[in-house]
């Protein structure tokens, strides 16, 4: 693994097993061993552990008594739930946000929003991934309520791995710096319904991606749901 200076070792081992699992590399059944793994990314087993921790919450794998951490696929329905229960929570989040954000706080939404332009242009999915999460966080901190804002972060944190890896269908990176635009533009008018309104498009649209993503995946052989990770 090409260590990133600017991500925590944990977070990169997440991000690179969570594309694997989205992708079919790593399909249900999987067994992820900690051990294995550290000698993969060339790291001590703390980070490892902290990103399979992350992911067991995110539900992506599970930890199963003296067995180990294994791959898991998350049914349809229950996915749909998370990403509507997420998609309020940022509504909730941006309605607040038109009305409570400072005018120096709008500024500094708008210029992290078009900053991320650069990565649109040159299609850098990775980049374009971090910078999302900064314009989303901003956006949580703009409600001016530490409860709400640990709560859609919090949410948001569940659906991370599927938020990310529809930025690699399409033109998703371009349709979502759009639907940005028009969010932003929402709260620096003080338009709260029409926020909202915006913000949760904008997570169901990221779920119907995520969804026509998983649908077209390749399917795996057999013989794979059984591997283990060396």
């Amino acid at each position: 693994m090409a260590v990133d200076t600017d991500r925590p070792l944990a977070e990169q081992i997440r991000r690179a097993l969570s594309d694997e699992i989205l992708g079919g590399a790593l399909p249900p059944g999987t067994r992820l061993d900690e051990i294995a793994l550290a000698r993969r990314f060339d790291v001590s087993r703390t980070p490892v552990r902290e990103a399979l921790r992350e992911m067991a919450s995110a539900g992506l794998v599970e930890h199963q008594h003296r067995r180990g951490v294994f791959v898991i696929e998350i049914p349809d329905q229950r996915l749909t739930e998370m990403f509507e229960y997420a998609a309020e929570m940022e509504a909730v989040c941006a309605r607040m946000a038109a009305t409570k954000m400072s005018r120096a706080e709008r500024e500094e939404l708008l210029a992290v929003h078009l900053d991320s332009h650069v990565h649109v242009v040159n299609e850098d999915v990775d980049a374009y991934d971090a910078a999302n999460l900064r314009f989303h966080e901003r956006l949580f901190r703009g409600c001016h309520n530490s409860y709400l804002f640990e709560a859609a972060m919090a949410a948001r944190s569940r659906v991370l791995a599927y938020r990310r890896v529809q930025f690699t269908v399409g033109d998703r990176l371009s349709t979502s710096f759009a639907e940005h635009s028009g969010i932003v533009m929402a709260i620096v008018r003080g338009e709260s319904e029409h926020a909202a309104e915006q913000i949760r498009d904008h997570v169901l649209s990221a779920h119907r991606t995520s969804q026509n993503y998983l649908e077209r995946r390749a399917p795996r052989e057999e013989d794979d749901q059984s591997s283990q990770v060396s």
